[in-house]
């Protein structure tokens, strides 16, 4: 969203803060606390470079790692293109190693986020106190708290450090400990954050967001910390359902369209992008969808068409009066006006196997987007270089693709946190053993939900299998599915060409880079 954008940007480029490694370095602004920052304006600005960086990496290499590794999304190569050193396959049969890039990269991303809130925190702590200073601490540390959950969740044990300015070298934490910390974190910051919902805050972390992160790790606090918290994930959520102030919405493709943003009442967290903005890279279009529909949907630019989901998770939307179905593209393809999307090649263009002939002669065929992903050559995880190949595997078009913007990137903004989640979180919780609360049950919980979603009748029973199919077709391309199938114990089972079970993958290695600057991290074992 362009207007929340702009604040940022312009402070982005006036404040010298943007340093990860060299934490030493004096601090030199001529924003000194006495002239700056003292309105809530000024304290979003002084902000801004935490918000810039946290833009940057999620839809790009955190989304690679949470949805690659799953059965939700698959990434091969099409005649040596997007193969790229093997980076994409290991995601898929799970034998990444330390030296991969989207590890570095999301480790990286990260820390660095990290290291920016801990800087804007220490130049906002030197201005007068103020209700506005304290919530914009408030807020920084809520993200600081975020950035560590998803560390946490990626990689286990991992360094916690608050203190800008601290050259000490940060020894790894024990997960339970992180898990411990950003709790405290939340905690200590709900106080002082806003309870505002809308444009005034869009963008920014309230109470509802620390909630949230709570809530998501008191769901999968089993798993962080050997300790189940059922009752605390129940009692999370309900701070958020007992504010009235998230509502499901009715149209569930709407909520991410490119003019999506404060107000969809679902989103309790958004990331804002703006295709203009000179950080941040939100790009799904340009992987997902097939080249051969350029025009159908007026893209500026040809699709890489390199993203595809496989069959045992398309398998889910198996409800022909479910909306959410409408978020992929499959089968024949047609343009608006009801005619079929045609492209000319050649026979051999079609089927480069083809050996007739009459190979060079023309094919005009209708395209079509065929449900199985084929490994053609196993050895370079590639499906071939012809038109049946750059056409296997459905296409995920939630985030729907932009023809506005004269750039690969899109304005649609990125919910991290949304209502239908806090439901079906609680159902859960209350499905594992947790207390119900304010007349609300596991089975009225999803069934809350599915009545914004589909037109088929209610359930009348939920089991965790269920609900896990329903978490699936809910929150497809939201980065939770790896979390999900983790929490489920579905993380080691096989799909595609993967037959990796090692338990240990659950986590992923430590980056090279962070073990060269830093000697006192562990590895994860297994690497």
């Amino acid at each position: 969203m362009k207007r929340f954008l702009n604040i940022f940007i312009l402070f982005f480029g006036a404040i010298g803060l943007y340093s990860c490694h060299d934490l030493d370095v004096p601090v030199t602004t001529q924003l000194t606390p006495d002239v700056f920052p003292q309105t809530t304006a000024q304290f979003v600005q002084a902000a801004g470079p935490t918000y810039n960086s946290f833009r940057q990496s999620f839809a790009v290499e955190y989304w690679f790692l949470q949805s690659l590794s799953t059965d939700e999304a698959i990434l091969p190569a099409r005649g040596g293109n997007w193969y790229d050193g093997g980076r994409y396959e290991q995601h898929h049969k799970h034998t990444w190693n330390r030296d991969n890039a989207h590890v570095q990269g999301a480790w990286n991303w990260l820390t660095s986020t990290i290291s920016i809130s801990n800087q804007n925190i220490f130049l906002i702590s030197k201005a007068a106190e103020s209700d506005a200073k304290k919530t914009s601490i408030a807020e920084l540390r809520t993200m600081r708290a975020m950035c560590y959950f998803m560390m946490m969740d990626l990689w286990g044990n991992v360094p916690v450090t608050t203190q800008f300015g601290d050259t000490t070298t940060a020894k790894t934490t024990a997960r339970a400990d992180v898990f411990k910390f950003i709790e405290k974190e939340l905690n200590e910051s709900i106080p002082t954050l806003s309870e505002t919902v809308g444009q005034e805050t869009y963008g920014r972390p309230t109470k509802f967001t620390a909630y949230a992160i709570l809530a998501k790790m008191y769901l999968n606090a089993e798993v962080y910390t050997g300790t189940a918290r059922w009752n605390d994930a129940i009692a999370a959520c309900d701070k958020i359902i007992s504010s009235g102030k998230f509502a499901l919405e009715s149209d569930y493709r709407k909520m991410f369209f490119i003019n999506n943003g404060p107000q969809i009442k679902e989103f309790i967290y958004a990331i804002p992008y703006d295709a203009s903005a000179p950080n941040g890279y939100m790009f799904y279009a340009r992987y997902a969808l097939p080249r051969s529909l350029r025009a159908k949907y007026s893209l500026p630019f040809t699709p890489s068409a390199a993203c595809s989901t496989l069959p045992e998770f398309y398998a889910y939307f198996n409800d022909s009066k479910d909306v959410r179905n409408q978020q992929w593209i499959t089968g024949k393809q047609f343009d608006y006006k009801g005619n079929p999307v045609m492209v000319s090649t050649t026979k051999q263009g079609f089927d480069e196997d083809y050996k007739g002939a009459d190979a060079s002669a023309t094919l005009n065929y209708q395209v079509e987007i065929t449900p199985n992903v084929v490994i053609k050559n196993a050895a370079s995880f590639d499906l071939g270089n012809d038109e049946k190949a750059w056409n296997m595997g459905y296409r995920n078009n939630k985030f729907y693709c932009d023809s506005t913007s004269a750039t690969r990137n899109q304005n649609n903004d990125v919910p991290i946190f949304r209502y239908a989640d806090v439901l079906l979180m609680k159902a859960e919780a209350i499905l594992r053993g947790g207390t119900a609360t304010n007349g609300q049950t596991a089975l009225s919980l999803v069934n809350e939900v599915r009545a914004k979603r589909t037109t088929s009748p209610a359930w009348t029973s939920v089991s965790l299998q269920t609900l896990y199919e329903e978490r699936a077709r809910e929150f497809t391309w939201e980065t939770w599915h790896r979390n999900d199938m983790i929490r489920f114990g579905k993380y080691e089972d096989k799909w595609g060409v993967k037959t990796d079970s090692d338990i240990r993958k659950r986590l992923f290695p430590i980056p090279t880079n962070a073990l060269q600057v830093n000697r006192l991290l562990t590895q994860n074992p297994g690497y």
